[in-house]
């Protein structure tokens, strides 16, 4: 058994980055973190029902690289721990962030799951990301290619998940990935490339409008003075300019009050910068790092870490310090940040390493 090959089940989409990801691992033949044989499973996960070109190119990349081919249909899990989430927390009035329960539900959940049930030693995926395996654990990197780099989706892996995942493109840039494929003569240079929300075909106010019912109310300045009427608070995100449908702007979504249903808007941008935030469910992917910033909040000695609020925004030096509750932390920045938005993840790094990450309450 010691000899045995080791198994790799690749997340495949149809996409140029997972195609490439297989294809390197194909194309290695061996485990280049364990010098063993291995052998390359491509499995496609059904979550909709307008996927069919995807699986189609999919299946046509795994002929290609001569590896099986399998397709999970996840369309009802996928409903109920990612669509119904991202539902639910619209009505709330927040801006969630999908991609981020995907990768901990989906991907890195039921994909492994099924993965082990095959007794395959790793799932890889086609992120851009890399990992670092040491004595003390698993450390979660930036992807090589800054522009690309999707760690900041991965912040609610745990040490267990990592154990146990691959990203073959992590060391890569874009074009380098994009080279590949076309060398390897992969039929997915043309496939569009992937939207922000994989399930919104057209736009976010157009899903909502299908599911969630419109509870108007009153647009207000920060003063209190109404000046007109909004369509629905889940309708409208922190810092939003365009679609307020006000005269004389532009204004900017500045706060939503739930209480009473107002929508706050201002015409001074820098009213959005706000130097502090909380965030819950916090996440430490490396349990060191966690006991470290316990230490030093107990301490008075603070921890000071790169935070991004965003998956576009350029991460900001910030101060995080425990609260009374477990897993809430407060991120006080040195220089304020546009737009701070609840339901969205703050992340936090230190050098290139992903710490961990939370939602902003």
């Amino acid at each position: 058994m010691k000899n045995k090959n080791k198994k790799i089940v690749v997340a495949m989409s149809g996409g140029v980055d997972s195609s490439v990801a297989a294809a390197l691992l194909k194309k290695a033949g061996s485990c280049p973190e364990f010098g063993r044989r291995i052998d390359v499973i491509g499995i496609f996960m059904k979550i909709n029902d307008f996927s069919s070109e995807a699986e189609k190119r999919a299946r046509q990349v795994t002929k290609i690289l001569k590896i099986p081919f399998l397709v999970l249909d996840l369309r009802k899990e996928f409903k109920k721990r990612i669509i119904d989430y991202f539902l639910e927390e619209c009505e709330r009035g927040v801006t969630p962030n999908p991609c981020v329960v995907c990768n901990k539900e989906i991907k890195f959940g039921l994909l492994l799951k099924k993965a082990i049930s095959l007794d395959a030693d790793f799932v890889a995926t086609g992120h851009y990301a890399r990992i670092r395996r040491g004595k003390d654990g698993i450390h979660l990197l930036r992807a090589e290619d800054k522009d690309k780099d999707q760690s900041y989706f991965l912040w609610m892996l745990n040490q267990k998940q990592l154990k146990r995942t691959l990203f073959p493109v992590g060391n890569y840039t874009r074009k380098e990935v994009e080279r590949l494929a076309k060398k390897l003569k992969l039929p997915v240079l043309k496939a569009k490339k992937s939207v922000e929300i994989c399930f919104i075909r057209t736009t976010v106010n157009d899903f909502l409008s299908k599911y969630l019912k419109s509870k108007p109310g009153q647009i207000v300045d920060i003063r209190g003075k109404v000046l007109g009427k909004h369509r629905g608070l889940h309708f409208y995100t922190i810092g939003q300019r365009k679609g307020i449908g006000l005269p004389g702007g532009p204004y900017y979504v500045l706060d939503k009050d739930f209480k009473n249903n107002l929508l706050v808007i201002t015409k001074n941008e820098r009213d959005l910068y706000k130097k502090e935030l909380i965030c819950k469910n916090v996440n430490w992917i490396h349990p060191v790092k966690c006991r470290e910033v316990a230490i030093s909040s107990k301490t008075k000695l603070f921890n000071r870490v790169k935070a991004k609020i965003r998956y576009r925004h350029q991460s900001a030096l910030a101060i995080i310090t425990k609260t009374l509750n477990p897993k809430t932390y407060t991120l006080k920045f040195e220089k304020s940040q546009r737009a701070i938005t609840p339901g969205q993840s703050a992340v936090f790094y230190r050098g290139e390493e992903l710490l961990g990450g939370g939602v902003i309450s």
